[in-house]
């Protein structure tokens, strides 16, 4: 009965996101308050339908109804309850359920939303409306997630044993909350477009408007990121934190689109320039997590977290995207001629140094996606297979990357229109001086090379003092009495702390970047009990292997006592797994963690003689680029908890409007 209450539910979400859609658009053609806050009223209650179609997905998982096919095909009765219940949208059926939850999750929000003018608001609630239609569609009629089975099978398949660990049970809602929340971004632009407004005073309004949705999903997109990072990282032992894999590429390509996005709304709230420019990007962000949808829903890549389904799913949401994106842009080609010129302003100027951050960014996902879509589009027209990895990737993105780091702390120094450039270098004097000493450090340490490892180090150590220094100028640290200081610097905008805060994460980010790249220590031997092996300074001496078992697995556990002059240090037990369902061999990582760096071993296949294959790495700093990711995120919500990013945020209690409000 609640499976039924749950298809039941998905379908009245639909019936509901299309009277959303229906009703917010007479109510805009008629100007009535009554039909947009009739769009408004279903568009809460499909967020509702879709919660309640969601939880009933859950608890058939939760309970093992192998009557249902998804349950069947993705869970067994001996999984943990944590992978039971994160099974739910660990398959398409399931995954495409809370993507149509945090999409109409986020248009709830939006049609609760303040201060936006009428017409605007009303568009915007009608696009986002059309697209919980097209989604809801796509789950209702072609990826049913409670279809029945007769007869029930008595046991499940279960889940893929990859995606049986708990990074990855949180990994696919943050992650979809980013792309999905791109999706009001794309709606107030097509809503901006639609009403086609000429006055001045609306576009940067639009930009204040749109840049907490911006904020919100690019800070949800990095941490989901760095999640599916960090799990490739200790749970495929492979011993790399990122692969320039194309299911990585589908996230990573909308996060730096985003990342442009937002510092875009920025000048054009600040100072009315870039509409065009930031109403394009609007589009294209969302864009691109279509792409990336299309690109695991279809079958046309092949990886551990790719959904690889039949192409007719494919050609559904490539024909979503189609919809979308070619509207979009149609309609943005249609207006974007109307859209009068902002402010002028010159190169040396704040402004200059955001669109300078803004085409380098540009440019750098643009690589991305031929580095991503160039062999599939190769092998659908001649049918050659290529691969293209890392050394592009490095070879292209790298370059874009570090003059736009050089720039980052520059730019919240300069001033808006006109800028001294002295003025500002002189204030992050003590950046370059910090920044100087690293690289002599850096060099004293690892003198043999490579040599252009410390010149990125020092980058990092720039754009991390030159977050500090730019809050440093702005309390005046030094140069008042220190209470004076702090007083300032309590009262400092949350919004400029946050951007300090996700700067100093970029720079700590590299700095772990630069460590793991370019001074790893990697090691593959046979080992046999009472081995030894040093690396990094530590050894190793293997105890050998032993058999134990899970939950739902079998696995022979390695030992390792490590030790550092003579001093034992931790003990590393990484094991070889076999998943009774499906049966299926795993890899589990023994990590011992520490500031300067991992000590990192995987327990390979044990050999006819006895002996176990191993291999040993030592990632020097690898900790500092998941520290990083999470002090952008944290420099993400401190933003987003200044007031002056609350317009648009929910109202604490129903309205009910006296009339149209004033366009």
């Amino acid at each position: 009965m609640i499976v039924e209450l749950g298809a039941f539910a998905l379908i009245l979400a639909l019936v509901l996101s299309a009277l959303q859609t229906g009703m917010a658009v007479a109510g805009r053609l008629r100007r009535s308050p009554v039909l947009a806050g009739a769009a408004e009223g279903a568009s809460v209650a499909a967020a509702w339908a879709v919660a309640v179609a969601f939880a009933a997905l859950i608890w058939a998982f939760a309970v093992s109804d192998f009557s249902v096919s998804n349950v069947a095909a993705n869970s067994h009765t001996d999984k943990p309850m944590l992978y039971k219940v994160s099974a739910a949208w660990g398959s398409h059926e399931g995954s495409l359920v809370l993507w149509c939850l945090v999409m109409t999750g986020f248009g709830a929000v939006l049609s609760r939303a303040r201060g936006l003018p009428f017409g605007l608001k009303t568009s915007a609630v009608a696009t986002q409306g059309l697209l919980g239609v097209m989604f809801l569609a796509f789950a209702v009629f072609t990826s049913n997630p409670f279809a029945r089975l007769n007869p029930a099978p008595f046991q499940g398949n279960s889940l893929n044993p990859l995606l049986q660990d708990p990074a990855l049970a949180f990994h696919p809602p943050l992650l979809y909350a980013g792309y999905v929340g791109f999706s009001v971004c794309f709606s107030l632009a097509v809503a901006a477009l639609i009403e086609g407004r000429a006055n001045s005073s609306f576009w940067p309004a639009w930009g204040r408007w749109v840049r907490p949705w911006a904020l919100a999903s690019w800070a949800f997109l990095i941490v989901g990121i760095a999640l599916g990072s960090w799990w490739a990282y200790y749970e495929l032992g492979w011993g790399g934190w990122w692969f320039w894999d194309p299911v990585e590429n589908a996230s990573f390509m909308p996060w730096l689109a985003g990342t442009a996005l937002l510092h875009s709304a920025l000048v054009m709230e600040k100072r009315e320039a870039l509409k065009v420019w930031t109403i394009l990007l609007a589009i294209l962000t969302f864009s691109l997590s279509l792409l990336g949808t299309f690109l695991v829903r279809s079958g046309v890549l092949s990886s551990v977290h790719a959904f690889a389904v039949d192409p007719g799913r494919g050609v559904f949401v490539l024909s979503i995207m189609m919809i979308f994106t070619g509207g979009g842009l149609a309609l943005f080609a249609w207006r974007a001629r109307d859209l009068q010129q902002g402010g002028v302003f010159s190169p040396i100027s704040r402004e200059g140094a955001l669109v300078l951050n803004n085409v380098l960014l540009t440019i750098a996902c643009v690589t991305v996606l031929v580095g991503t879509l160039y062999p599939l589009a190769l092998e659908a027209i001649s049918g050659a297979k290529i691969s293209v990895g890392a050394p592009y990737f490095n070879m292209t993105f790298v370059p874009l990357m570090i003059p736009l780091l050089l720039a980052l702390p520059l730019g919240p120094l300069l001033a808006w229109k006109r800028a001294d450039i002295a003025a500002a270098l002189e204030r992050l004097i003590a950046a370059a001086l910090v920044a100087a000493v690293v690289l002599v450090a850096a060099f004293a340490v690892a003198w043999r090379g490579p040599w252009l490892a410390p010149f990125c180090f020092a980058v990092g150590a720039w754009v991390m003092a030159g977050a500090l220094s730019e809050t440093a100028f702005r309390i005046k640290l030094g140069k008042v009495p220190l209470s004076e200081s702090l007083r300032r610097l309590v009262n400092l905008p949350r919004a400029q702390i946050g951007t300090m805060m996700a700067h100093f994460g970029v720079g700590l980010m590299v700095v772990g970047i630069v460590g793991t790249s370019a001074y790893k220590s990697e090691e593959i031997l046979l080992m046999r009990a009472g081995d030894s092996k040093e690396i990094a300074g530590y050894t190793l001496t293997f105890r050998g292997g032993a058999p134990a078992n899970g939950p739902n697995y079998t696995e022979t556990v390695g030992v390792f006592d490590v030790t550092r002059d003579g001093r034992p240090v931790t003990r590393l037990e990484p094991s070889k797994r076999l998943y009774n369902a499906p049966p299926q061999p795993t890899s589990e990582a023994g990590i011992y963690a520490a500031w300067t760096g991992d000590l990192y071993a995987v327990l390979g296949d044990q050999q006819p003689d006895g002996a176990f294959a191993v291999r040993l790495y030592f990632h020097p700093l690898v900790r500092c680029i998941w520290l990083g990711t999470l002090v952008m995120f944290f420099g993400g919500a401190v933003s987003l908890s200044d007031r002056r990013l609350r317009v648009g945020a929910p109202q604490r209690s129903a309205r009910t409007p006296a009339g149209v409000p004033a366009e």
